[in-house]
């Protein structure tokens, strides 16, 4: 046996029970079950509605931009090899004109690595920049031999630049589609953080609700009152922060376009189109290179045309600007085809890398202008789902803090003068 109370602590503890089964003991513990309920209530719900709008503004300051930056990190660095492979077609010097559209490729595949990496943290992502950043001196390193001996006129350059696309295929660019990937994993996950239903803060006004019910029943046993004006308004209060709540967050979703078609899947497939077309643009120079066989080539392009024409009926529609210019590249593609077929390899080498209005190189530049717009268009749409989703959150927070708080008040003044009845 353990020692025993003191008489005084047994006799309080004794009081406490006795008076907890009297009806004044109810209503007392009854207040102040239903005011912690409230304040509960309110401070989850404004904790979890404000994280909503912080996601918001982490999307739209940091995570849809660096997924932005991670498509283009892919885009500029398969530029770079598909204008490191048109350069060497030219034979000789290349043209100025050749040499700075690789240069800025390159820049803009730093400038994209750098804001697509911007503050990580995380393993995964400091892999993948260290992969490329070890990785892309080695590529211009090949490309600029490869230049050197083309200049020269040694066949051993060809060899250089197959070398050089190997490592820019087998390693930067599926280091740069990994982390592509991870942004655009991202955003997905930051809409889905906007747009779910914060079921704790649910859950807290449900509670709310049935003690302002079990108070009712209580008082009506207890008193024969049949309504309790504060439990009314405690009970009112919750509802509209509880239909609050479900609206606006139901609103967000809405806006978020969070479906198969929703804006950030657009804007994802478009990205990959993008990538898709400098995937079959650098395939459509490199076989020229060898000066072979080009059916692994051609396999190549036709794979990646074929894609690419999926998302872009997908997303574009079949008429639209990009699609019409598609098949215009892709018909561009079939003359350089048919030339290299006849043994025509100066006619060819024109068609690929030529500035005629017919020519691949011209139609390819009209496409990704086409493709570029398209995704400018649809992150424009993205990024104002999001804010629009921001939008109809904004107040929640406060509002519900408010009214819970205002439910709090208004039960505890309900109760008291019942209370006040047995004192």
């Amino acid at each position: 046996m353990g020692p025993r109370l003191p008489a005084t602590a047994r006799d309080g503890a004794a009081w406490v029970r006795r008076f907890a089964r009297t009806t004044p003991g109810l209503i007392g513990a009854l207040a102040l079950a239903t005011m912690a309920l409230c304040l509960l209530a309110g401070f989850t719900g404004a904790n979890q509605l404000s994280g909503k709008l912080d996601r918001r503004d982490a999307a739209l300051a940091r995570t849809e931009p660096l997924a932005y930056a991670a498509q283009n990190l892919y885009v500029s660095l398969s530029a770079a090899d598909a204008a490191a492979a048109e350069a060497f077609l030219t034979g000789g010097i290349e043209t100025p004109q050749v040499r700075a559209r690789y240069q800025q490729a390159l820049a803009d595949a730093a400038d994209a690595l750098a804001q697509a990496t911007a503050g990580a943290s995380d393993e995964r992502t400091r892999r993948i920049v260290a992969a490329i950043s070890a990785e892309l001196p080695a590529y211009t390193g090949l490309v600029e031999t490869a230049r050197a001996n083309n200049r020269q006129g040694f066949p051993v350059g060809s060899a250089y630049l197959r070398e050089a696309s190997e490592v820019m295929q087998d390693s930067l660019l599926k280091n740069a589609e990994e982390l592509s990937a991870v942004r655009f994993a991202a955003v997905h996950e930051d809409q889905r953080a906007i747009g779910a239903l914060p079921f704790t803060t649910i859950t807290a006004l449900l509670l709310v609700l049935f003690a302002c019910g079990a108070g009712s029943f209580v008082l009506l046993r207890r008193t024969n009152r049949r309504v309790n004006p504060g439990l009314v308004a405690a009970a009112a209060a919750t509802g509209v922060a509880l239909l609050w709540t479900v609206l606006a967050t139901s609103v967000a979703a809405t806006a978020l376009e969070t479906g198969d078609d929703g804006a950030a899947v657009r804007f994802q497939t478009l990205a990959e189109a993008r990538i898709l077309a400098q995937q079959a643009r650098t395939a459509e120079t490199l076989q020229l290179i060898t000066r072979g066989d080009i059916a692994a080539g051609e396999e190549t392009f036709t794979r990646h045309t074929a894609a690419l024409r999926d998302r872009l009926v997908t997303v574009t529609g079949p008429d639209s600007p990009a699609a019409l210019r598609f098949e215009g590249w892709t018909a561009g593609h079939r003359r350089q085809l048919a030339a290299y077929q006849a043994a025509d390899y100066p006619a060819a080498v024109d068609q690929a890398i030529g500035a005629g209005p017919e020519t691949s190189a011209t139609r390819f530049a009209q496409l990704d202008e086409s493709l570029l717009a398209d995704v400018q268009r649809v992150r424009s749409d993205l990024r104002g789902g999001v804010d629009a989703a921001g939008d109809a959150l904004s107040w929640s927070p406060s509002g519900v803090l408010l009214l819970m708080l205002f439910a709090a008040g208004a039960a505890v003044v309900g109760l008291w003068p019942r209370l006040k009845e047995f004192l």
